[in-house]
């Protein structure tokens, strides 16, 4: 299987990206979160405004996730931390009909090759707690859990995450 990892580059593509993000996280988060807290967290961390804030002032980087027939399967995205000398990954997301393809073993490999290629020793990212296939998908991948957790992110909803790192 062959994949590419497609730069988000244009305001054209931060439009398709949010409308991806929002597509993807109304499928899969309502059963875990509800869905006035997945409508919250759209607007406040996957919205066009929120991908051009993350991008121009915390100079995060976006990828579409394509498939060897072309097809955009899934988004992921984070920003390097040159004082920790890792790699936050704030985002990976796919498509439903994507899910157990082995895809978020490439975008792993991408991730450790990235990291290789600046120098960095680590990646790390965050997940809820209550996200099962996630959570074993990153053990399986070789993260370990750092830390557990609990984020208030305003409207009276609460983040229940943990913290997995991965040596690169």
């Amino acid at each position: 299987m062959d994949v590419r990892f497609v730069p988000v580059e244009t305001a054209e593509d931060q439009e398709a990206l949010a409308k991806l993000a929002s597509e993807i996280w109304h499928e899969y988060w309502p059963a875990l979160i509800g869905a006035a807290q997945t409508d919250y967290m759209v607007e406040q961390f996957q919205s066009l405004e929120a991908i051009k804030r993350d991008m121009a002032g915390n100079a995060y980087e976006y990828w579409f996730v394509v498939d060897e027939a072309g097809k955009t399967v899934g988004y992921t995205g984070g920003h390097e931390e040159p004082e920790t000398s890792r790699y936050f990954i704030s985002k990976i997301y796919l498509l439903a009909e994507e899910r157990g393809k082995h895809y978020a073993s490439k975008i792993i490999e991408f991730y450790v090759e990235l990291c290789r290629s600046r120098d960095l020793h680590a990646m790390y990212l965050t997940v809820n707690k209550h996200n099962e296939l996630g959570v074993r998908c990153y053990l399986g991948k070789g993260f370990v859990t750092i830390a557990s957790v609990e984020t208030d992110i305003g409207n009276g909803f609460v983040m229940n995450d943990y913290v997995m790192e991965k040596e690169a």
